[in-house]
């Protein structure tokens, strides 16, 4: 099994797939960390779709306890069962998702952080107490804003912009502000400045 963890990009995603696909043993499954894109559409690009899987591991993954596993419309039961074995081999939780944009876990929170910046972008509330209320009125490890920092805007935009297509529902409407931060090269820790400075 090769797992490819490129980028949130549907075009990079299918080219590396397909380029794995051509050099690599029939028998070899290969599997994406996306968070959010169709495993059908990624199988697709390659001549082995049965053998095409979602293993999507939270972020950071040395910490974090748990991994969707994915399956695409032509994902067999052995590759399914391969995946779940590995999963078990990692002695991580594995939870099942069917092949919708975002999956369960981002189906839920990138919502949450974009309605967070919306907070925002309206002037409900600042960047801190925003982080703060969701902290300790929701029991979260940290704020919604502070996560996204850490995940990357750019990396939640791509995601709103898998849910908002996928679904075509303006709910997942990305927030201008988040749209804005991006094209600014603000994106969270990784270029030193999102909705918090990491200089």
């Amino acid at each position: 099994m090769i797992i490819e963890a490129v980028s949130e990009n549907l075009t990079l995603k299918q080219k590396l797939l397909a380029e794995m696909d051509k050099v690599v043993n029939s028998d070899c499954i290969l599997a994406t960390n996306t968070s959010s894109i169709s495993i059908t559409e990624l199988a697709a690009a390659t001549s082995r779709p049965d053998k095409v899987v979602g293993l999507h591991f939270m972020n950071p993954v040395p910490v974090m306890q748990l991994v969707e596993v994915i399956r695409g419309l032509a994902t067999s039961e052995a590759t399914f069962q391969i995946a779940s074995d590995l999963v078990a081999e990692f002695n991580k939780t594995m939870v099942v998702s069917k092949d919708y944009p975002g999956f369960i876990v981002n189906r839920i929170l990138m919502p949450m952080i974009n309605e967070a910046i919306y907070a925002l972008f309206e002037g409900v509330a600042t960047v801190q107490d925003i982080d703060i209320s969701m902290k300790l009125g929701t029991n979260q490890p940290m704020g919604p804003l502070a996560l996204a920092d850490l995940i990357g805007l750019d990396t939640c935009l791509a995601i709103m912009q898998v849910l908002h297509q996928g679904f075509s529902d303006s709910k997942y409407r990305p927030c201008p502000l988040l749209i804005n931060y991006v094209n600014a090269g603000w994106l969270g820790r990784k270029s030193g400045k999102g909705f918090y400075s990491y200089t």
